[in-house]
């Protein structure tokens, strides 16, 4: 697909990536649909088209929400309950999806939290861990079959340039022997979610199923933010390269999603509209405040993950035969 004359970057818009796109026929599910860059994805993706399935954890928010979108009236946007900090939740989520049978071309994993103070999910795994990895992880899985039903299709995993400063301990993902830090065990989850896309690339491109991993950039206007103080804040916004808005945040979501080569983004990390290259300079550089970190890309790492992850949620997802 093309954006015309549009140059991708930084500051691009989720309207200048979809400039001219017709998405009627395309079926997209994005988690956390209910404000910030999950709605801005809904928005973009639903007023191009594309029929929207958006889930939330507060499924009443979400549909105001998405009733207060200027969308033309053929839009679609259906509301789902999803908690991802519960395995039953997400169990029960994605069987109501399985039942409903439809297939799906695209499922952005958006929703997640952020350096928040140490917990448990109902499930007792370390919050971050538990909600931005293993609720993706079990919840993209058990709706492989209808997006390979929908194939050529994509999974889009939020990620965090975070990961440059942190690589996922595999032998303690649960925090449990290591000292928490709010902002370490963020970092942690954020290389968790590439390393997904890694391995879930890896298994099902065959199949016409890719995934990729994108770093939307840094956002004031969202609330993922709420656990941070002000010196928090303050030392993240030293570190960022750019600020962005909800639109230009969201972005290379859509872009990932609708627009990118899918041979180009397999299996690969993206930022700014592009894929990054693998770069381990320092990232308190400048220099290596771009790129992704190797460790985060490492197929055996991620293929480690996968196994481990599986061990915690209780369920195993065969290959597919080659």
């Amino acid at each position: 697909m093309s954006t015309g004359a549009v140059e991708l970057g930084p500051d691009t818009t989720t309207e200048e990536v979809l400039d001219g796109l017709d998405l009627s026929g395309t079926t997209a599910l994005v988690t956390g649909g209910s404000g910030g860059l999950g709605l801005e994805t809904v928005r973009a993706l639903a007023s191009h088209g594309a029929r929207v399935v958006a889930t939330a954890r507060d499924v009443g928010r979400a549909s105001a929400a998405v009733d207060a979108l200027d969308l033309r009236p053929s839009a679609g946007v259906d509301v789902v309950e999803l908690d991802l900090a519960s395995l039953a939740s997400v169990r029960a989520a994605a069987d109501r999806l399985v039942e409903r049978g439809e297939a799906f071309d695209v499922l952005v994993a958006n929703a997640g939290v952020m350096a928040c103070p140490q917990g448990r999910t109902s499930d007792g795994f370390e919050t971050q861990f538990g909600t931005n990895h293993l609720g993706h992880f079990l919840f993209v899985n058990r709706l492989v079959p209808l997006l390979l039903a929908g194939a050529p299709s994509r999974v889009v995993v939020l990620t965090s340039a975070g990961h440059r400063f942190d690589d996922v301990d595999l032998d303690d993902v649960n925090v449990e022997a290591s000292p928490y830090t709010p902002f370490g065990a963020y970092h942690r989850a954020k290389t968790a979610n590439i390393l997904f896309a890694v391995e879930l690339d890896r298994r099902h491109r065959e199949q016409g199923l890719r995934a990729c991993a994108v770093h939307p950039g840094t956002i004031d206007e969202t609330d993922i933010q709420r656990h941070l103080d002000a010196e928090a804040v303050a030392r993240m916004h030293a570190h960022r390269r750019h600020s962005k808005t909800i639109a230009s945040g969201a972005a290379t979501s859509v872009w990932a999603a609708v627009v990118a080569d899918a041979d180009a983004i397999g299996g690969a990390y993206a930022e700014d509209c592009h894929v990054s290259p693998v770069s381990d300079i320092d990232p308190m550089t400048a220099e290596g405040r771009t790129g992704v970190r190797s460790y985060a890309v490492d197929p055996e790492r991620a293929a480690r993950l996968w196994s481990i992850s599986e061990e915690m949620v209780g369920e195993r997802f065969a290959e597919p035969t080659r």
